[in-house]
Order: structure tokens, then C-alpha cells, then sequence
């Protein structure tokens, strides 16, 4: 033990004093030359482009954020020049799964913010803080999280409740005709708290299992909002509420094909942000 601290101690004395840097963390290259605007964490545009906040529900497929979801989210949005702040609701999970089990783990509890803020690489800010004032757009990446710790759709189905935050986020931004991207499961969270809208989670029927969560689309359509059929390299936009869509990983297939739609569903946010 007492060698393992030798080596770790000045690591973590490190990570504690670059967290206690202002403001971003800048990195000074060996030359003395000022940083590139590339440094910056969740920031690589060297001009303003639009401030987009991404809402995580904690980090793993099973119990939280869906993790490749979130990272392609955050690819893309760099590539968009956007401005990224991360939230998530300072709250208990619905519970932790094993994911090398895929069962609950028992006696176990963990908090949303905290493991949404792994994803984040730390820089993440409660849920409670996010006012579509001072964002161009919100986006919401899928996962089991999102039907279990920001809405209670796992359990209730169409009779779900959408968690405090999460509903006023999107009545805000939607209220203020910003753009809310949502993917994978993550579209139930606006047919149950916006009216008249238009979403996709994919098709409709499983197709021999390449769709096997085909089935939520009856629910999507019980709480009002109509079905769109897309593929998974795709994403729907409703253009009269600045809702834009794309199925993820409700559909079995290769990750680039994931990969590619939720680029689609990113750069018709970053286009109806008009930044």
C-alpha cells in the first residue's frame, strides 16, 4: 500500500491543482506558444458557435447514460463548433445494474450527477442550474437512464412522471423555440412532456430482433405524440417545434451506423440554432 500511494499521490496532487484552475483548463505548450482554442475541455471551435447543454442520467447503458451515445454526441458538437456544458439531476438512480451480469446489484446506490460527471471528465453541473437562457439548444443522449432516472417509463410505461428538472428544461427551451435533440429512448421524455410533437425511435416492428424496442413506438403514440419511421442513420426533424430525432441504439447494429445518425440528429440541432 505504502508504494502504491508513492506512485499515486502526485498524481492526484496534480489532478487537484489543475481542478482548481479558473475557468478552463489550459494547456501551455513546451514551445511557450499561447494556446490553441483546441485546448479547451469540451470547447475545440475557434470561433462562437451555439451553446448547446447535454443532459446525462448517469454512465452505463443499463442504469444511466448510454456512454457511445454521449461520446459521439460530444464528437459531433465539437466538429459543430458548439460551446458544451454538461448536466445531470443531483439524484439517486433508480438502482445500479452489474453490467457484466446484467442484473441489479444488490445493497448497492449511486447518484446520477456523480457518475454522469465520469463521462464529463468532472467539468458538470446539477441539472437544477440549467436555464435555456443561456443555451442556443439542449440535447439528450438515450440509455436506460433516461427511462429510469429522468422519467419513470422503465416501470409506468405511458403513465410515466418526467423528473422536475427535466420537464422544465425542455417546456423552456421548447417555450423559447430552441432546438432539443433526443436519441435512442430519450424521445419518450418529450411525448410525455410536449404536446403535438413529432419523434422517432426507429421502426416499428422488430424485424427479427434488429429493432428490438420496436414496441415503444405504441407507447410514443399513447402519450400523443406521432411516430416517425427513420433508419438508424437518420434523424427526423420536427420543424415546427425544433424537435430533431434519431433511433441509436434501438436498433442492433454496427456502431459507425450509430454513430453517423446521431451526427445527422447534431448538425440539424447545430442548423436550427442558426449559429
Amino acid at each position: 500500500m505504502a508504494a502504491l500511494r508513492t506512485l499515486v499521490a502526485p498524481k492526484l496532487a496534480a489532478a487537484s491543482a489543475l481542478a482548481s484552475l479558473p475557468g478552463r483548463l489550459r494547456l501551455i505548450p513546451s514551445d511557450g506558444r499561447a494556446p490553441s482554442p483546441r485546448a479547451a475541455l469540451h470547447g475545440s471551435a475557434p470561433r462562437p458557435g451555439a451553446r448547446v447543454a447535454l443532459v446525462l442520467s448517469g454512465c452505463g447503458v443499463y442504469d444511466g447514460t448510454e456512454i457511445h451515445e454521449a461520446s459521439a454526441i460530444l464528437v459531433h458538437l465539437s466538429r459543430g463548433g458548439a460551446e458544451v456544458q454538461i448536466f445531470a439531476p443531483d439524484v439517486p438512480q433508480m438502482h445500479v445494474i452489474d453490467h457484466t451480469k446484467g442484473q441489479p446489484s444488490e445493497n448497492e446506490s449511486r447518484n446520477v450527477l456523480a457518475e454522469s460527471a465520469r463521462i464529463a471528465r468532472g467539468k458538470i453541473t446539477d441539472l437544477a442550474q440549467l436555464s435555456a437562457t443561456n443555451h442556443d439548444a439542449a440535447i439528450f443522449p438515450g440509455g436506460f437512464g433516461a427511462a429510469k432516472n429522468l422519467s419513470t417509463f422503465a416501470v409506468d410505461g405511458k403513465d410515466c412522471k418526467v423528473n422536475k428538472d427535466v420537464e422544465r428544461v425542455l417546456r423552456e427551451f421548447h417555450g423559447a423555440g430552441k432546438p432539443i435533440g433526443l436519441c435512442c429512448i430519450a424521445p419518450v421524455l418529450a411525448a410525455r412532456v410536449l404536446r403535438d410533437i413529432e419523434v422517432t425511435v426507429g421502426h416499428e416492428q422488430e424485424e427479427g430482433g434488429r429493432w428490438p424496442y420496436a414496441g415503444t413506438t405504441e407507447a410514443i403514440k399513447a402519450l400523443g405524440a406521432k411516430h416517425c419511421v427513420q433508419g438508424v442513420t437518420e434523424a427526423h426533424v420536427d420543424k415546427k417545434n425544433k424537435v430533431v430525432t434519431t433511433p441509436a441504439f434501438m436498433c442492433e447494429t454496427s456502431l459507425h451506423h450509430i454513430h453517423d445518425g446521431i451526427g445527422a440528429m447534431v448538425k440539424k440541432v447545430l442548423e436550427l440554432t442558426g449559429k
